[in-house]
C-alpha cells in the first residue's frame, strides 16, 4: 500500500536548519488500522502532511501501490485514493452539506445516501443536510462533516490527524465506534490515524510511537499500548511525588 524510505523534512528556523522528520523508513500495508502516538512536537501531523502531499519531503520517498508518488500533489494524491482529515477543519462558505458530501463521494448522491454519512458520526441528518459548510457550524460539527466526507469518499488510504480535536466526549464516543466499524469492513483499504488518545489506540492493529522525528517503536496493539499505558502512569507517578526522588 504505502512504503516510505528515507523520509525527511527540515524547516528554516531563525537562519538554522531544523530537522522535523529525520530519515523515517515505514511501511503501511492493506487491510490495517495505525495509530502513529507520541509527544508532542515529535513529528506525527508533520509526518501525516508529507504523506498527502501538504508538505514536500525535504528528502526521501514515499510510494503508494508501487507507484513513486514523492513529487504529486494533493489533488493528484487524492485521485490516487488517499485521503486527508485535518486537524481544524476548513470552512466552504456558500457549500452546502448535501453538496459537499457529493462532492467527496464524486456522484450525485441520493438525500437518503448523504444523511446515512451524517448519522455515521453522530449527527441528526436532517438538520445538517441543507445548512451551509461556514463559520455558524461549531469547530465540532465541522470536524463531524469532515469525517462524513472522508467515508464517502471511501479511498484506499485514510489519514485522520487527531480527529478527536474539538469533539465532545459523547461525539467522541461515537467517532471510535466509527473507526471500529471501518476497522471491521477494512480489506483492501488502510487508515492511519494520528492520535494520542487510550481509546482509539486499543481499536488499531498498530501503533506507531514517533519521537523527535524518528520512530521510536512500532508493533502490535497488544505489544505497544501496556507499555504506553504504563508510561503515563509513572509519569503521573512522578509529578505526584513532592520530594521526586524518583524522577
Amino acid at each position: 500500500m504505502l512504503k516510505i524510505q528515507d523520509l525527511s523534512f527540515n524547516v528554516d528556523a531563525d537562519g538554522r536548519e531544523k530537522e522535523i522528520i529525520r530519515n523515517i523508513n515505514l511501511d503501511i500495508p492493506r487491510g490495517k488500522l495505525i495509530v502513529i502516538t507520541g509527544p508532542n512536537g515529535g513529528g506525527k501531523s508533520t509526518l501525516a502532511k508529507l504523506i498527502a502531499g501538504i508538505e514536500k519531503a525535504s528528502g526521501g520517498k514515499i510510494f503508494f501501490n508501487g507507484e513513486d508518488i514523492t513529487d504529486m500533489s494533493v489533488t493528484e494524491r487524492a485521485r490516487k485514493g488517499i485521503a486527508f482529515a485535518f486537524q481544524q477543519p476548513v470552512k466552504f462558505k456558500g457549500i452546502k452539506v448535501i453538496d459537499l458530501i457529493r462532492i467527496a463521494a464524486n456522484k450525485n448522491l441520493t438525500v437518503v445516501d448523504a444523511c446515512s454519512y451524517l448519522s455515521a458520526v453522530g449527527l441528526c441528518a436532517r438538520e445538517y443536510i441543507d445548512r451551509e459548510v461556514n463559520s455558524s457550524l461549531s469547530g465540532g460539527e465541522l470536524k463531524r462533516i469532515e469525517i462524513a466526507t472522508v467515508l464517502a469518499r471511501k479511498s484506499m488510504l485514510t489519514v485522520f490527524d487527531e480527529p478527536e480535536a474539538g469533539i465532545d466526549l459523547w461525539s467522541f464516543g461515537n467517532l471510535i465506534e466509527v473507526f471500529r466499524r471501518q476497522r471491521e469492513e477494512i480489506s483492501d483499504r488502510s487508515i492511519l490515524i494520528i492520535s494520542h488518545q487510550e481509546r482509539i489506540l486499543s481499536i488499531a492493529d498498530e501503533i506507531i510511537v514517533l519521537n523527535d522525528g524518528r520512530v521510536q517503536h512500532r508493533g502490535s496493539r497488544e505489544e505497544v499500548l501496556p507499555k504506553l499505558i504504563g508510561t503515563a502512569s509513572a509519569v503521573r507517578n512522578c509529578r505526584g511525588n513532592m520530594r521526586g526522588d524518583d524522577c
